[in-house]
């Protein structure tokens, strides 16, 4: 008799900026360490988020995100942000990666049969010149299949409230079909999940769930657009070593 296929329990948090130790303006749960924040604050928040998560600080692997399409594979844990990646992928259980966002989209991939997990910073420029095909191929190449992987798009700037010079969003749509639209104002917008969702579907993902909350409109996210400087939300995305069927 064989035996059944590994299924992997992996698991997704995003954060709010609530129920953490920083002050005004990053009050209170600010977990990026580049906006100008007390860093004692930051350390207290980030292992406040890994002992809600169950897991030791050290397990977190963070990063250098810089709006490009650089993809890094990890296999264990991190002593520093990952350099200059906007996207990570790993087969280690009880390993999370972590992205940062105020307004771009934070995307928590997972194939859930091969173990094979990711999460990516996908702001307009790094949507534009292709971090999401970048990060499906390392996905792939570490054993995950494109119909079998699921997508998460977080909270970010929507559509609605995303305003954009009419060059601007012409460009950004002829590179990332779908995201082109108009703001609740009647001015030239993006909507960078919808591309980013389109893309996804395009590619052969198999099921891709989209947040609804805007970055922009919801005063429980922090949001760049609506208030610099300001704090960022984390989207973590990590394999349970708990519960798995072997």
């Amino acid at each position: 008799m064989t035996s059944a296929a590994p299924i992997f329990r992996t698991r997704r948090v995003t954060t709010t900026r609530a129920g953490g130790f920083s002050q005004a303006p990053y009050d209170t749960f600010n977990l990026g360490d580049h906006v100008g924040d007390d860093p004692e604050a930051v350390r207290r928040n980030r292992v406040r988020l890994a002992e809600s998560l169950g897991l030791s600080p050290d397990r977190l692997v963070w990063m250098e995100q810089i709006h490009g399409r650089t993809v890094e594979i990890v296999d264990g844990p991190r002593t520093e942000p990952v350099p200059a990646t906007d996207a990570l992928v790993t087969t280690r259980r009880d390993l999370a990666l972590v992205v940062l966002t105020a307004d771009c989209v934070p995307i928590l991939l997972s194939d859930d049969e091969a173990g094979v997990i990711a999460a990516v910073h996908a702001g307009r420029i790094g949507a534009r010149i292709g971090i999401v095909p970048r990060v499906l191929e390392a996905m792939v190449s570490v054993g995950a299949r494109p119909e079998r992987i699921g997508a998460f798009l977080g909270p970010a700037a929507s559509g609605r409230q995303y305003e954009v010079p009419a060059a601007m969003r012409a460009d950004v749509e002829a590179h990332l079909p779908g995201s082109a639209t108009t703001t609740a104002k009647g001015t030239p917008g993006l909507d960078l999940r919808a591309g980013i969702r389109r893309q996804l579907e395009a590619a052969g993902v198999g099921a891709v769930a989209v947040d609804p909350r805007c970055t922009i409109e919801d005063k429980t996210l922090f949001s760049h657009r609506r208030g610099a400087p300001t704090g960022r939300l984390a989207g973590v995305i990590w394999m349970s070593s708990e519960g798995v069927s072997e």
